[in-house]
């Protein structure tokens, strides 16, 4: 059996499906791990296969991780809009050998996953329940 090289199957579903940037889907390779590794943390350990639901929410965090309030931009412009987008994403993947999926696992996993601005924007509204704020510093000079 060949072993597949990302690099080279990645570029030929970029020719056959143009929706999405090469980073979309690097994005959701490395939020696939970040997700796997976050279950792993209460299930002893042990990577098993998740569902799309349990991707989406690992997406989600991964990307406030690695972008904060701008997350919901870089996503739009790679092409990803709407959890959808997700699914079509690591479908494009499984058609291509990249990933794997079993005989439970749909596109329509992906449906309503989340609305974008609930996930990405709301948590840095100010006022808003749920929103990250820095803890203030104190300034030695009031002390």
């Amino acid at each position: 059996m060949q072993t597949l090289n990302f690099d080279e199957v990645l570029a030929k579903i970029l020719v056959k499906d143009p929706r999405y940037r090469r980073d979309a889907y690097l994005f959701l390779r490395e939020g696939l791990d970040y997700a796997q590794k976050q279950i792993a943390k209460t299930n002893k350990n042990e990577i098993r296969h998740i569902t799309g639901q349990e991707l989406l929410a690992g997406l989600r965090d991964y990307g406030l991780e690695q972008f904060g309030p701008m997350t919901a931009m870089v996503l739009n412009e790679w092409g990803i809009r709407r959890c959808e987008d997700f699914g079509e994403i690591v479908f494009n993947m499984v058609e291509h050998g990249l990933l794997s999926k079993t005989e439970n696992d749909s596109r329509e996993d992906f449906k309503g996953g989340y609305d974008f601005d609930t996930a990405f924007r709301r948590p840095f509204l100010p006022g808003k329940k749920g929103a990250i704020t820095q803890p203030r510093k104190s300034n030695p000079a009031q002390a």
